[in-house]
C-alpha cells in the first residue's frame, strides 16, 4: 500500500533550485505523512516528531542533512502543485479499491476549514470530497473558494474519479443538470437531494406524490440514544408530472423520505421532516433507504473524523497551497488508519498507538 504511494509521489515535480535541496522531496513527504499518522497536526509537530524518531526514520530515508525544519516542511509541501498532488492521491486510492458485487456508494460533500481565516474574515478554504461508503476510503478532493462554488467544483471532482457502476449521492447543492450529465457520462447512477433551489422540479415532485397511485413504501424504525426515529421511504417509478424530464438525464425515480424523531423521557417536541430526491436507479424503497442514509457517512466518517481525530477545523494553514496540500496529507493518513483492522480502537487511538509502537506503524505504512 505505502510502496505504491511512494512510487506515485516520485511523479511530483520538485520546484526547488538544486542548490537549496538539502532533503529529497519524497523523503519530506514520507516524513510528513508518518508524522501526521502519529498525531502531528502542525508543521512544528511534524518537525518535533521526526526529530524524536530520527534514528528509526534513517533506516529507510536519506537523512544525511538531518531532519528538515518546520519552515522547510511548510515551504516545500506548500510549493507542490495542488492539482497534481490531488491527482497522485486519487491514483493511489484507486489501487486500494476493492471491487465487490455490491455497487459502491460514493458520497460527495463539501467542508469548510474554519480555522484558515485572514483577519477574522470567512475561511478561504472549502474542500469538496468524495467518500467511498463500502470501501471506507476518501477517493479525492477539490478545493473551492466559496461553498457556492461547489456547483462548479463537483463536475471537476467527478471528472477525475473512476465511478463506473457506482452510485453517486450529493446534497441539494449538486442537483444540477450538468452534474447529472457528468455522472451518467462516467457510467454511474445518481441519487440527488432536491430543494427549492430547483423550484420547478421540487413542485413537480410534490405533484407526483400528491396524485400518483403507484407508490412503493418502506418504513424503518431506529431506537437508541434516548429517541425513536421513524423513516418512511416512498418511491415513484412511473413519472407523470415532471416537466422537461429529458433535461434530467437518466431520471427514472423520485423519492420522498418522511422522518419523525421522538425523544424518550423528555418534553422536547417531536421533530418531523420531509426530503425529496431524484435518481437514475430502479431499485426498491428499502434499497433507497439504505443508499440515502449512507450519504451521512461522509459527514460521520470523514468530516467529523477530520475534526475530532485530526483537528482540521482548528487548522490555521492558509499560505499558498498549504491548507489544500495538508488536507491531502490528512486524507492519506486517514485512509491508512481506517483500513488497518487489527487495532480495535478508533482513528484517534490508532494515531496514538502508531506514535508509540514502531512495529504497528510499520504495519500501517507497509514498509
Amino acid at each position: 500500500m505505502a510502496g505504491k504511494l511512494l512510487s506515485i509521489f516520485k511523479q511530483i515535480e520538485d520546484n526547488r533550485r538544486d542548490l537549496s535541496k538539502l532533503h529529497d522531496l519524497n523523503d519530506i513527504l514520507v516524513m510528513a505523512i508518518i508524522a501526521v499518522i502519529c498525531g502531528a497536526d502542525t508543521w512544528d509537530n511534524i518537525e518535533e516528531y521526526c526529530e524524536a524518531k530520527e534514528e528509526w526514520l534513517a533506516e529507510f530515508l536519506n537523512l544525511e542533512n538531518g531532519i528538515p525544519s518546520h519552515d522547510t516542511f511548510n515551504r516545500v509541501i506548500s510549493s507542490i502543485d495542488s492539482q497534481h498532488f490531488e491527482q497522485c492521491f486519487i491514483e493511489w486510492v484507486s489501487e486500494l479499491i476493492k471491487v465487490t458485487d455490491v455497487k459502491e456508494i460514493v458520497n460527495i460533500d463539501g467542508k469548510t476549514i474554519r480555522g484558515a481565516k485572514r483577519h477574522g474574515k470567512k475561511s478561504p478554504v472549502h474542500m469538496v470530497s468524495a467518500w467511498a461508503h463500502q470501501n471506507n476510503l476518501v477517493l479525492g478532493q477539490v478545493k473551492v473558494n466559496e461553498k457556492s462554488n461547489e456547483i462548479t467544483a463537483i463536475p471537476k471532482l467527478l471528472e477525475v474519479l473512476s465511478l463506473k457502476n457506482s452510485i453517486v449521492t450529493i446534497d441539494a447543492m449538486g442537483c444540477q443538470t450538468a452534474i447529472v450529465e457528468k455522472i451518467i457520462e462516467k457510467e454511474a447512477d445518481y441519487v440527488l437531494a432536491v430543494k427549492n433551489n430547483q423550484e420547478l422540479l421540487f413542485e413537480n415532485i410534490e405533484d407526483e406524490f400528491r396524485f400518483s397511485k403507484e407508490i412503493e413504501t418502506d418504513e424503518d424504525i431506529d431506537t437508541g440514544h434516548g429517541r425513536i426515529e421513524t423513516r418512511k421511504c416512498s418511491v415513484i417509478k412511473n413519472l407523470q408530472h415532471i416537466e422537461n424530464q429529458d433535461k434530467w438525464l437518466g431520471l427514472n425515480t423520485v423519492i420522498k423520505i418522511e422522518s419523525t424523531r421522538e425523544f424518550k423521557n423528555s418534553d422536547k417536541p417531536k421533530e418531523q421532516a420531509v426530503r425529496y430526491y431524484i435518481s437514475s436507479l430502479m431499485v426498491s424503497a428499502k434499497e433507497f433507504q439504505h443508499i440515502i442514509r449512507s450519504h451521512w457517512s461522509i459527514e460521520n466518517k470523514l468530516h467529523w473524523t477530520l475534526d475530532v481525530a485530526f483537528s482540521e477545523d482548528q487548522s490555521r494553514k492558509r499560505d499558498e497551497n498549504a491548507a489544500q496540500n495538508f488536507s491531502v496529507l490528512l486524507k492519506i493518513a486517514l485512509n491508512l488508519l481506517k483500513n488497518e483492522k487489527t487495532a480495535k480502537v478508533g482513528v484517534k487511538g490508532k494515531r496514538l498507538k502508531a506514535g508509540w509502537d514502531n512495529q504497528y506503524l510499520e504495519k500501517l505504512i507497509n514498509l
